[in-house]
């Protein structure tokens, strides 16, 4: 399998503010390739780069084996691009927007039509294909927006953050659609801060914190980097929290998390059942009461907590 994309030592900085600091990326042909962390971590700059819109201060990228700084023309004609934000005009109905877009590419009238209706179908549009966007609840704008980025069929799709504001069930429904372009034959780029997102997508995750790789792997692999098990205590009040993270700390060697709200307290732990059991005595020692308990392997979200030090949803 080839690499489709590729970045080495990308910087970029904005007056004093560094948001790439030498960050390098290897994107196998065919796969979808997760780019994952927090607000602020350089994951839209480094979309911005590869897909033309924005110049490296120092480094080098090649998308499908063009040069991004050199040959920007050529990039695009193998790229589609699905921001934060949907780019498409509300002023139009679903077809005209898609016909825009396909004049933007310099398509056939001919082959516009026959994609638009292709695409309108795939993406579930057709009953509104001729209705305004103003009409057109969230979930139907976003996947519109990525029927239009595919409209002239892109060998690689950049897509960042494209469920940002979507209802569950709208974003189950993107994901199905990511997975069906992939398995026919489209390179993915996904940026999240979704942790269950790239968790269910991603074949391979890159961490990035402050503008540089902090770790990568598939998700199997950033899980065992982060070892055991997870110990997850709900106490019946939020003032026992403290207690039982006190309770918790010898067995977890004091690397212990708690949730005032969720009255949760949570914590690394090695021993199988076993240390489950002796959990559940020091917690009954300490005179906590619990109304749930559970050993479970490591999430994204440990990961992410373990590597930085704080959670992926949170602003820089």
């Amino acid at each position: 399998m080839s690499d489709i994309i590729t970045a080495r030592g990308l910087v970029k900085h904005y007056g004093d503010v560094v948001a790439l600091d030498g960050l390098d990326l290897t994107v196998p042909e065919g796969t979808v390739y997760g780019l994952l962390g927090p607000n602020g971590a350089g994951k839209t700059t480094t979309v911005r780069i590869l897909t033309t819109l924005l110049k490296p201060d120092s480094g080098s990228a090649t998308v499908d084996g063009f040069d991004v700084v050199k040959h920007p023309n050529d990039v695009r004609r193998v790229i589609g691009l699905t921001g934060q934000y949907a780019a498409v005009d509300e002023y139009l109905t679903g077809r005209e927007n898609l016909r825009m877009f396909g004049d933007l590419y310099h398509l056939p009238p001919a082959y516009v039509k026959e994609r638009s209706t292709e695409l309108l179908e795939r993406f579930e549009l057709t009953e509104a294909a001729d209705r305004s966007l103003r009409t057109y609840s969230g979930g139907m704008r976003r996947r519109l927006d990525l029927a239009a980025s595919l409209i002239a069929k892109p060998r690689v799709l950049f897509l960042d953050e494209p469920t940002t504001g979507l209802d569950p069930r709208s974003r189950l429904g993107l994901w199905d659609v990511i997975k069906d372009l992939v398995a026919d034959g489209t390179t993915v780029l996904l940026t999240t801060q979704y942790l269950e997102e790239a968790d269910q997508l991603a074949e391979e995750i890159v961490v990035i914190d402050h503008g540089r790789v902090i770790a990568k792997g598939t998700s199997d692999v950033l899980k065992d980097q982060v070892g055991g098990d997870r110990l997850e205590v709900i106490v019946s009040e939020a003032g026992q929290v403290s207690p039982a993270a006190e309770a918790l700390a010898p067995i977890a060697n004091g690397q212990v998390s708690v949730d005032v709200d969720e009255r949760r307290v949570t914590a690394p732990v090695t021993g199988g059942s076993l240390v489950l059991v002796e959990a559940v005595r020091a917690l009954d020692a300490t005179g906590v009461h619990i109304d749930d308990v559970v050993l479970r392997r490591p999430t994204l979200d440990d990961v992410f907590l373990s590597l930085t030090g704080h959670v992926a949803e949170e602003e820089k």
